[in-house]
Parts: structure tokens; C-alpha cells; sequence
């Protein structure tokens, strides 16, 4: 029976937001659908999330769902390889990818009139794709060479694979979404098969479509095509829960670089992973993490960088949404003639500061400010609106979590981010690593650049 679910969404009482409807529809054959109106202009964001990502994978297949995401565009039953892109780009629309730890998601951005050409060719490709061992090994070079520019020739990148690898022992977190290049190397056809077969499925998926768009219509248009796709048994996961810490965790790499770099990382929980009694921790993190790394008048802009001129660059970030319990994250570069052990205890002071004082009302009413505006400024997006729905929805959390967020942060207290920082912030639960440069051998161009917040 077809299941409906209707909401309406409380827009931000600002200039230039306007206010949306959410309907929630679920077909017989267990795929959800969710669509979000926003008619302020004639387009259509439409996306199809399966819950299936790189924690989901187990060594010797480590990267197989990102492979596969380059798979679903080499052609299907209906369509020769790279005919999907080609038959959206001929209806002026955009389109593109991207697996996650704990989702894979495709999306097209298109006139609000050609919503029916992407349903039919996701539906498509959905459950008929077929992957030819030829186009597989074409597809691991190219992923390979992906792994060597994106991780294995930027420093940053592979520091954060190495720590990663050394905070997780038993959490799937542990490895990269890309994958090791050993795995890379030894995919067959036969393993990507068995993968699509296992999870992508109508009823491991959310279909969200934001814009121009009027709900029974969509609703119609996916029973035209979602609707006959038959389901599949989808695998149920074993629990993979990440062993207590019991020490903190150092490690150095070295790599060919310029400049030297930190990473410091503490088991933090999420929204997913929070115990009901402390479901405002999360949140509580979350603004700590603006009061350290919320633009230029947050502390590590104004003390580190600015006035103690212990690094040129160093930011924070809380992972509030994630399947599993994740981290929060502190990295940096240290300012010439500093070292990495000055950063660290310069780090250390600030957090020492917070366990100790609490954050004063003008500071916690800035950062909560720039929050609310922050969120208003991506509520602008439609692709944004889409984006955030589909990702709570795929990691177990319904979408209305994201209605809530700006309220959950505007009750954060100064006492409740003391207690984070005193609870969280402890060296058991501390993983560090450190960028050793090497000298440059000139064979490859070799960037230090990086974002130091958490993805």
C-alpha cells in the first residue's frame, strides 16, 4: 500500500527565504520518495541515494563503491556506455556523482519540464546495468590515477588517510573511500555485480526531488518508473562497533612535502550515535567547534594565526552527521619557525581554556548567530535542500532532523559546551599525526593545500 506522509517545513523567518512543502511518499516496492517545492525558479534538482558507502565495504574490496559509481555511467541494457551523461547534457541539464562513507548518491540538475528523462534512465540503470570486464579495467586505471593525484600526491590527503587508519580499529571508518590501490588493482566484474546486485535496489534507496515541482505529479512520474522494479534482499550489516580507546595514538608520515602539518582527532558521538539522555552533546560540539574555527573572530583565527603566530592556517570540525561514531578534528600548519609540537601545545591551551572558563554570552550569541545565518545562506540552495534530506535519510535519520538544527543549536548553553570539552577532549580518546616533510623530488607537482575542517 502506498504509504504518504505530508509536512510542511517552517521556513526561516528571513528576507529571500520562502516557505516549502515536504511530502513523503513510499511505493510498494519499498522506495522512498520525498519532494520538496521551492518554485522559485523553473528547475529541478532530482538525486537517488542508496545507502551503501565505503563503510559498508570489508578489506579486499576496500573502493568497490566508489568503482562502482564510475560503473553506472558505462552503459546498461537501454544505453551504450557514457550515454546517460550525453542524454541529459542534449536536455541542458546537469549531472554528476559521489559515494560517501555511508551513501552513494546521483543527482541531475535540469528544467523543471525533463524531470521524466531522469527518472527513466535512473530507473534504468537502477537494476539494469551491466558491467563488461573490458570498460572495469579502463575504469580501474582511471580510479588508480584518481587514488595517485587526490591522495598519494598530496601530503595532506595521505596524512589523513594514515590517521584515519590509525584512529579506527574495528569501525569500517578505518579505511579510505577511494579504496587501497591493491584493491583497486583487483576488482573483477564479477565482484562489481555482486555489489550492485546486493544494494542497489528500490528498496535500498531515496529518490529527493527539490524545485519547481508539484508532488502528485512526481508522485505519478515515480510509479511510472520506480514502481516495476522489483526489490531485492538487501544484507543486513553485522555491528561494527569501534573498540574503547585506551591511549592516546600518535603516528608520524612522511611524505614529500613543503610544509609540515597536524592532525589531531577525539572520538566524539554523533546525532546517529548519541545516547537519547545526551542528545544535546552533538550540538554542543558542534557550536564548540565554531567558537574555535568560526571565521575570523573565532579563537584560532585571532589568537593562533593572528596574535601568537603559531600557525598560518588551522581549523576544527565536529562530524555531527555520520552513520557511526566519528571524530572531531583539529589541523593545522605551524607559522615558519614554529614546529608541530608548538601548534599542538598552543591547541592543547585552547581546549584547556574551555574545560576550564565558560564561553562568555557574547561569544556563544556570535557563534550561534553565524550558525543560523550559515544555514539560512545554504537553505538558498536547492540542491543544498535536496542534498541535506537525502543524507540524513540514508544514514538512518529522518529528514525533519534537519528542520531542527538551528534550534537544536540555539539552546546549546555555555555550561553544556564546558561539559563537552571536559567529557570528550581527553588523551585517551586522542588520535595525533604529524606531516614529516621530505625534500621535493620535482617528478611531480606536490601541494600542501588542504581544508582543515572535518568533510
Amino acid at each position: 500500500m502506498l504509504k504518504l506522509k505530508n509536512l510542511a517545513w517552517l521556513a526561516l523567518l528571513l528576507p529571500g527565504i520562502v516557505q516549502a512543502q515536504v511530502s513523503e511518499f513510499e511505493l510498494d516496492n519499498g522506495l522512498k520518495l520525498i519532494v520538496k517545492e521551492d518554485h522559485r525558479a523553473p528547475v529541478v534538482v532530482s538525486q537517488i541515494w542508496y545507502k551503501v558507502g565505503s563503510s559498508y565495504e570489508y578489506n579486499g574490496i576496500t573502493g568497490i563503491s566508489h568503482v562502482l559509481e564510475h560503473m553506472m555511467f558505462k552503459g546498461t541494457e537501454n544505453l551504450e556506455p557514457n550515454e546517460f551523461s550525453q542524454i541529459i547534457a542534449r536536455n541542458g541539464g546537469e549531472q554528476n556523482a559521489f559515494t560517501g562513507r555511508d551513501y552513494t548518491a546521483y543527482f541531475q540538475k535540469l528544467h523543471k519540464d525533463r524531470l521524466e528523462v531522469s527518472f527513466k534512465h535512473e530507473a534504468d540503470r537502477m537494476r539494469n546495468l551491466i558491467i563488461e570486464p573490458a570498460e572495469l579495467l579502463k575504469e580501474r586505471d582511471v580510479v588508480a590515477e584518481e587514488r595517485r593525484m587526490r591522495t598519494e600526491d598530496n601530503p595532506q590527503s595521505l596524512l589523513r588517510e594514515h590517521f584515519n587508519a590509525a584512529a579506527f580499529m574495528s569501525s569500517p571508518y578505518d579505511h579510505p573511500i577511494i579504496g587501497w590501490m591493491s584493491d583497486i588493482q583487483h576488482y573483477e566484474a564479477d565482484d562489481l555485480r555482486e555489489w550492485y546486485q546486493m544494494w542497489y535496489a528500490p528498496n535500498n534507496a531515496t529518490v529527493v526531488v527539490a524545485g519547481d515541482v508539484e508532488p502528485k505529479a512526481v508522485l505519478e512520474l515515480a510509479k511510472q518508473y520506480f514502481g516495476p522494479l522489483k526489490p531485492e534482499i538487501i544484507a543486513e550489516l553485522k555491528p561494527r562497533v569501534e573498540v574503547a580507546q585506551r591511549g592516546i595514538r600518535e603516528i608520524k608520515v612522511k611524505a614529500p612535502a613543503e610544509l609540515p602539518y597536524l592532525m589531531m582527532g577525539w572520538k566524539v558521538p554523533g546525532v546517529t550515535t548519541v545516547a537519547e539522555k545526551n542528545s544535546w552533546e552533538p550540538y554542543a560540539l558542534e557550536v564548540l567547534a565554531g567558537i574555535l574555527d568560526g571565521g575570523n573572530s573565532a579563537r584560532f583565527a585571532k589568537e593562533l594565526v593572528r596574535e601568537q603566530q603559531v600557525a598560518t592556517s588551522i581549523g576544527a570540525g565536529n562530524s555531527l552527521f555520520s552513520r557511526l561514531k566519528d571524530l572531531f578534528l583539529v589541523a593545522g600548519t605551524p607559522a615558519n619557525g614554529k614546529t608541530v609540537d608548538d601548534l599542538e601545545v598552543a591547541v592543547r591551551e585552547q581546549l584547556e581554556r574551555l574545560k576550564q572558563t565558560p564561553v562568555s554570552s557574547e561569544e556563544l550569541d556570535r557563534v550561534k548567530a553565524q550558525v543560523v545565518a550559515e544555514t539560512v545562506y545554504e537553505k538558498d540552495s536547492v540542491f543544498y535542500q535536496a542534498m541535506q534530506i537525502g543524507m540524513l535519510e540514508t544514514i538512518g535519520l529522518d529528514w525533519m532532523v534537519g528542520e531542527q538544527y538551528v534550534d537544536n543549536i540555539k539552546a546549546v548553553t555555555a555550561e553544556q559546551v564546558q561539559a563537552v570539552a571536559n567529557k570528550y577532549f581527553v588523551d585517551d580518546s586522542l588520535t595525533i599525526a604529524e606531516l614529516v616533510p621530505l625534500p621535493l623530488d620535482g617528478s611531480r607537482p606536490v601541494s600542501n593545500a588542504g581544508d582543515a575542517h572535518v568533510r
